[in-house]
């Protein structure tokens, strides 16, 4: 499996990362991406994905942070994506629920950052709550010229098909397990195969059964499970597709699996 979205580099891995890290394997996790939320944690990526093969980095500045983002921290990103383990721009975004930052300085900084990605021809990680339209409208604006994934998507079908439209891929998580979420169930039921991808968003959103405990990667398989279940599918072909989906989509170079 490829889990798709995890922050390992989150401070409630700091007892343990490197075991849970190092057991990966064994619960059949052979990659994982790791996508940064501020500066700091653009560099703690960089940190391990150095460290471990089979970790590959995205960097960026979260909605939350965007009133701190200035011109310097958009150049120690470009500077940071020369890394070949840096696959994307992300996480970045919108997010109208919190609102931590200023909506008009959140969409700035969003357009700054997709205008990185537009120049050093990387994919995105785009975080959007409750701002699914604006989201697009500012995707909108590039496209043709960047892609991306919709990452733990909660909207409607009919959203996501707009968001296809532009070329971008539409990921699930922990939420689709949860026994009350009709709305993102009736989604996943929808997104062709060739679209789909799956994450844990690890240390959040852990999937039924876990919930209340710690997520991890090794709970992408719950994802999986679910997904195919709600699809009459076997659960391998929704490992496959979104596998095959990330290695394409985050272009992930010279990876193995075993038979």
């Amino acid at each position: 499996m490829i889990d798709s979205h995890a922050h390992l580099d989150d401070r409630k891995f700091n007892y343990d990362r490197d075991l849970i890290i190092k057991d990966l394997y064994n619960n059949y996790v052979a990659y994982y991406i790791n996508p940064a939320s501020d500066m700091e944690s653009s560099k703690n990526t960089l940190e391990l994905s150095s460290k471990y093969d089979f970790i590959f980095s995205a960097i960026g500045v979260h909605p939350h942070e965007a009133e701190s983002f200035t011109d310097e921290n958009l150049e120690e990103l470009r500077q940071m994506a020369k890394n070949e383990k840096v696959v994307a721009i992300g996480e970045i975004g919108l997010d109208y629920y919190y609102d931590n930052s200023p909506r008009e300085i959140q969409r700035e900084v969003f357009r700054k950052q997709m205008n990185l990605a537009k120049e050093l021809g990387l994919p995105v990680i785009i975080h959007s709550r409750d701002a699914y339209g604006e989201t697009f409208d500012i995707l909108n604006e590039f496209k043709g010229e960047v892609i991306g994934v919709m990452h733990c998507y909660s909207g409607s079908i009919e959203m996501a098909k707009r968001y296809m439209s532009l070329g971008y891929y539409i990921s699930f998580a922990g939420p689709v397990t949860f026994k009350n979420a009709k709305n993102v169930k009736d989604t996943a039921k929808q997104i062709p195969l060739d679209r789909l991808l799956i994450e844990t968003d690890s240390p959040y959103l852990t999937p039924t059964p876990n919930r209340g405990k710690r997520n991890e990667p090794k709970y992408v398989k719950y994802v999986a499970e679910t997904i195919a279940q709600l699809r009459n599918l076997e659960t391998d072909e929704i490992i496959e597709a979104s596998r095959e989906n990330t290695i394409k989509l985050f272009n992930l170079k010279g990876i193995k699996f075993d038979d």
